[in-house]
């Protein structure tokens, strides 16, 4: 099957991908391209100026186009589910053009808050939208604190997607493989299944792809060279999409439980749009009240076992397949830091790199 990532929304994931792996050498990273994006570019709609071109360089340029194409990419599935919430002040007029674009968004809502008198209520409140919308994976975006008075207004989005291998892995084949991480050599346990499968390789990359059902489907990334970053840069993540073709692999793939907590202004103004978080900022099509970003604050988390992904991603802005012929498999064994790619339609729900996997057990 043709994979179809909108080639602005795969160049927004690998920029940032490239900037918050730097802040983490040799560490793990999970983030959800899809969360970061859909909060960003719904402030973008509410942007003017240059804020709203550094944004649009940002996200990839038809904003609008590529909203909509995320929230195709979440529409319709049984076991994946969005949110988008925003709590402003009373005193906060919205116009109604940005008001209506929020509330186009899957899951969307509009509160009032009291960030003056009781901004410790509204964090509680933002935390419990996300957790309720993350199943509890994501508890407390927002730690103590996090919510400061002066603030006029908070959007956060919320994603979760459990998805289901199309075919499990027996959980008897798994055993202890060398895994051979960042800080050195250890067994852990590897999930094992001989299949037909999507496999790629080029420009010293393979990629195999689990397929899940509704659309969705995981990509493991593995560099030939062990000193390579675990995710490729776009043209050869694209080369590898369209040289993918079936074939009989002998997969090995550790059990991970993963999380990962940043908060994205630097990277983001590192990206070239620093505007929006000075008082130069134009977030003129929100309110006519003067507002600018404060903090980007995300948090993604991404289990794999036998049974398949169980993901959750939450972002919060603050303003203020069978051969006839066997051949022998192709081996795949991901023992070590490798990448991984997490998708349904044009959009990249999840990415992300295991350094030195943590085991989550086995599946339930």
């Amino acid at each position: 099957m043709r994979v179809s990532l909108r080639p602005d929304h795969l160049g927004f994931a690998l920029r940032l991908q490239s900037r918050l792996a730097a802040e983490e050498p040799g560490g793990g990273l999970v983030w959800s391209p899809y969360s970061v994006a859909g909060a960003l570019g719904l402030v973008a709609t509410g942007a003017r100026g240059a804020t709203r071109d550094e944004l649009g360089r940002l996200l990839g340029g038809d904003i609008d186009a590529e909203l909509a194409a995320l929230d195709d990419a979440v529409v319709g599935g049984p076991e994946l589910a969005t949110g988008t919430g925003l709590w402003v002040r009373d005193t906060l007029p919205l116009l109604p053009g940005f008001e209506a674009a929020l509330r186009a968004r899957p899951g969307s809502a509009v509160h009032t808050a009291d960030f003056a008198g009781a901004p410790e209520s509204v964090r509680r409140a933002v935390n419990g939208f996300i957790a309720k919308a993350t199943r509890d994976l994501i508890p407390d975006l927002l730690p103590p604190g996090g919510v400061d008075p002066g603030t006029q207004a908070l959007l956060a989005n919320a994603l979760w997607v459990r998805m289901q291998w199309t075919v499990p892995f027996d959980p008897a084949a798994t055993r202890d493989i060398d895994f051979h991480a960042p800080a050195g050599t250890r067994p852990v346990p590897m999930m094992r299944r001989r299949a037909r499968m999507p496999l790629a390789q080029t420009a010293g990359w393979r990629m195999v792809t689990l397929a899940g059902g509704d659309e969705l489907a995981l990509d493991i990334l593995l560099p030939d060279d062990s000193g390579t970053a675990p995710v490729p840069e776009g043209g050869t993540l694209a080369a590898l999409y369209r040289a993918a073709a079936p074939a009989e692999v002998a997969l090995a793939l550790p059990r991970f439980d993963l999380t990962h907590r940043a908060e994205l202004a630097t990277a983001v103004t590192a990206l070239g749009a620093p505007t929006v978080f000075t008082d130069s900022a134009d977030l003129s099509g929100i309110s006519e009240h003067p507002l600018r970003i404060d903090q980007v604050v995300h948090e993604a988390r991404l289990r794999v076992d036998e049974k398949g992904a169980e993901g959750a991603a939450a972002t919060a802005v603050l303003m203020p397949t069978a051969a006839v012929v066997p051949k022998p498999p192709v081996g795949f064994t991901a023992d070590r830091p490798f990448g991984f790619v997490l998708r349904r339609r044009a959009a990249i729900l999840f990415l992300g790199t295991v350094a030195d996997p943590v085991d989550p057990g086995p599946a339930g």
